[in-house]
């Protein structure tokens, strides 16, 4: 079978290397990639978001399944595009349709599906440049810190965790009258702070059936001690020392058999990934956002965590037998560390040679930000590869990490030295 992932990041090339290890796959392609997935597959150069040429691309290489790696395509509606597509409609997306992109697309839509199906969250309420007047107010009844959430997609970006009370009407102003992440913060979401430690939990289900990935940690701060500002991730690690089974049996009675039922009981046909982030308040969790993808950077210890064919687990998912495939995990540590831009999460500058790759060997590396100029590696974004270790403690899948990355070189390189300081 030809299958095509749509995407270019580090979770997109971890998706390219597993599903290559399936014998049931033939040939893969990546729309548009980068410098890593060009060695296991092929790159097709167009935007994820071009429907039309992605159609193109499908009928041109006779692509049977498409798995859709980052948001903006599904929050887009991609998979709505295929259903209503002659051509398309019997090529199964994994990921969901439009209706259901909406829990990451629309952080108020999120908190309404969970207080409607009683998942633990915080309380929230939404508030636009109409009722401005009402959302200072509200701010006066919180406690701080006190969380500001764009509505909408904002690249990540989105989520301000503020101490001062006149700072967060000052920046709920900026978000909703001035437009401060564009147009995805017309509406902005103001919740309570939920305090605790912080974990991802990742389920992949068909719309009936489900199955509970490894948890992840993500570090997103650029500055060591988690300080600095946010990014997209600066490494991650799984499984969580802290989400025992004891605790994950409590996410699965009280997050993930809602949230699963909850789509049901909507007309919500959701077949692909959810991503749950959560907050551990002394063995209570509580759900902080749902996406509707996997994560970057812990697709990078996640997927490589599970001894499953990925490939049968798609098809489950797309045939609506999920139940039916067999499902495990190594009992190994997995941890990343992403190697960013000097300059990243501000400006920062591409086109810089990556040299030493061909001598790490403990380690895989996972290209996000890369492509190839005159037969070089060169950066070409903000974060730009995670080196990806397993251990028998996270101590342990650390120290090859950085070892690796020691061989690994470019100009102004940059990455935390402490990924999972808390944990160990």
């Amino acid at each position: 079978m030809n299958i095509l992932i749509l995407g270019s990041g580090g979770r997109e090339h971890a998706f390219t290397l597993k599903l290559s290890e399936s014998s049931k796959v033939n040939q893969l392609f990546v729309a548009p990639g980068n410098a890593g997935t060009s060695k296991i597959a092929t790159n097709i150069l167009i935007d994820p978001t071009d429907f039309k040429a992605v159609k193109q691309t499908v009928l041109e290489k006779d692509i049977k399944m498409v798995v859709v790696g980052p948001e903006a395509p599904l929050v887009n509606g991609v998979h709505d595009f295929f259903l209503v597509d002659n051509e398309l409609k019997n090529i199964p997306v994994i990921g969901p349709k439009k209706d259901g992109a909406l829990l990451e697309g629309s952080k108020d839509f999120s908190k309404q599906f969970m207080q409607k199906h009683g998942v633990p969250t915080a309380k929230y309420k939404s508030f636009t440049k109409a009722n401005l007047e009402e959302g200072f107010a509200f701010l006066e009844t919180l406690e701080p810190p006190f969380v500001l959430k764009a509505d909408g997609l904002a690249a990540g970006k989105g989520v301000l965790i503020l101490n001062s009370l006149q700072e967060a009407k000052e920046e709920l102003e900026e978000m909703v009258s001035n437009q401060k992440f564009g147009e995805a913060s017309s509406t902005v979401v103001i919740e309570e702070f939920l305090k605790g430690i912080e974990l991802s939990v990742f389920v992949l289900t068909d719309g009936k059936n489900y199955k509970i990935l490894p948890s992840a940690k993500d570090y997103k701060r650029i500055g060591e001690g988690d300080t600095g500002l946010n990014t997209g991730g600066m490494g991650a690690i799984s499984p969580v020392p802290f989400a025992d089974e004891a605790f994950l049996n409590k996410v699965e009675e009280l997050v993930v058999k809602p949230t699963i039922s909850g789509l049901q009981k909507d007309g919500i046909d959701y077949r692909g990934f959810i991503f749950i982030g959560l907050m551990n308040d002394n063995g209570n969790p509580s759900v902080v956002e749902y996406n509707v993808r996997m994560g970057d950077p812990e697709t990078e210890v996640v997927l490589p965590r599970i001894d499953s064919d990925l490939f049968e687990l798609f098809d489950g998912v797309a045939n609506q037998n999920l139940d039916t495939k067999s499902f495990s995990v190594t009992p190994k540590t997995a941890t990343t560390v992403m190697l960013v831009s000097g300059g990243y999460p501000e400006s920062y500058e591409k086109n810089k040679e990556i040299t030493g790759l061909e001598n790490v060997t403990e380690s895989t590396v996972f290209h996000a930000g890369t492509t190839t100029k005159d037969g070089k590696v060169v950066s070409a974004g903000g974060r730009v590869m995670a080196v990806t270790s397993f251990g028998d403690t996270i101590e342990e899948a650390l120290k090859k990490s950085y070892a690796s990355i020691d061989k690994i070189s470019f100009d102004k390189m940059n990455y935390r030295k402490d990924i999972g300081f808390d944990l160990v």
